[in-house]
């Protein structure tokens, strides 16, 4: 997601499509960490993951709005790490594969110029 007005603001494809897991030490419960607790999960010993990214349907806790319209992450500067590390170009249309993926498995095309090597139908 970005706090910008661009693309990811109006998408939200990635988090109604992939889980976030993450390390433990992100939680804001440890000295260094950011994420809320509130709206993670514990999973195995060392990794939490984001509400709602492991169900069906997968959709973040923190995802407002409606996907592919006008979306919001309502914990933006407290986002996990593969949040902040997903797609960085996206909001610049310059999307990879994967951001590709989640907006066509949400009825959107990709980005013009991702890199979408392989596409569906």
């Amino acid at each position: 997601m970005t706090d910008r007005s661009g693309n990811c603001m109006k998408c939200g494809a990635c988090c109604a499509t992939y889980p976030v897991l993450f390390g433990r030490e992100e939680l804001d419960t440890e000295p260094e960490g950011w994420v809320p607790t509130a709206l993670a999960e514990p999973y195995l010993t060392r990794c939490a993951h984001m509400r709602g990214t492991t169900q069906s349907p997968r959709r973040c806790v923190a995802l407002e709005g409606t996907v592919g319209v006008e979306v919001r992450c309502t914990i933006y500067d407290q986002r996990p790490s593969p949040c902040r590390d997903f797609a960085p170009e996206a909001d610049s249309g310059g999307a990879d594969a994967r951001c590709a993926d989640a907006r066509r498995a949400h009825g959107m095309l990709p980005f013009p110029g991702s890199y979408d090597a392989f596409p569906i139908g």
